[in-house]
């Protein structure tokens, strides 16, 4: 498998985290946004909305949308899991994912911050406010989140979760971790969200999480 994907890109990142939980190997085939290089033919042939990351099977077709390829991953690769084994769980697991990947993550995407900027003429302060208020407002709920399936889960009589829901990495932490990085990036005020803090920290000490990491990556940048 090729993985067409920028180091900072926070889809990229999740799908990276993905395929280390999942121990398959793939080439790495950087592609860099702020280059505008995934709007090059030699990339944007592969993927109709020329977004990373983009993943080429192994003499097979090109996947799209980082949640749609994590999930096929699973299914292809189903140990170990990133879904639970029931249907409430997946559900919530889902949930908890898509309020980063569909909730936060579009508005604060790159071609958004470009848009910002260089088409409406937002200040960088104004352009990074707009990122800090989305982002923590996002993170805001996430912990409300947690907090509501935390006290579901002491009712079922289940133990506390360590990560987003249980001891087990699932897509919610794919996609948390990611989100948590490039919060800090942009100075995103973290205080005040102890259930979310304490599950990306868990999340990104584990081995696959840091295989993953932007700083491992070849092409980042000092």
């Amino acid at each position: 498998m090729k993985l067409f994907n920028y180091f900072r890109s926070s889809a990229s990142y999740r799908v990276r985290i993905a395929l280390e939980i999942k121990g398959l190997a793939y080439d790495y085939i950087p592609v860099h946004l702020v280059r505008a290089e995934h709007r090059q033919p030699a990339f944007a042939c592969k993927a109709g909305d020329a977004l990373l990351p983009a993943l080429d099977l192994d003499g097979g077709p090109t996947l799209v949308q980082s949640m749609a390829i994590i999930e096929y991953l699973d299914e292809t690769h189903p140990q170990p899991p990133l879904l639970p084994s029931d249907a409430l769980g997946r559900a919530h697991v889902r949930a908890l994912a898509q309020m980063v990947a569909c909730e936060i993550h579009p508005i604060n995407n790159l071609r958004v911050l470009k848009h910002l900027t260089q088409t409406l003429q937002l200040s960088e302060d104004a352009k990074n406010a707009w990122y800090q208020h989305w982002t923590r407002s996002g993170l805001e709920a996430f912990e409300r989140q947690l907090q509501l399936l935390a006290a579901e889960r002491a009712a079922a009589g289940l133990a506390p979760s360590r990560l987003c829901w249980g001891d087990m990495p699932t897509l919610a932490d794919c996609c948390l971790v990611p989100q948590i990085f490039n919060a800090q990036r942009f100075k995103v005020p973290l205080d005040g969200l102890p259930l979310t803090m304490a599950a990306g920290a868990a999340a990104a000490a584990l081995p696959a999480f840091q295989r993953a990491h932007p700083s491992a990556c070849p092409d980042a940048e000092a």
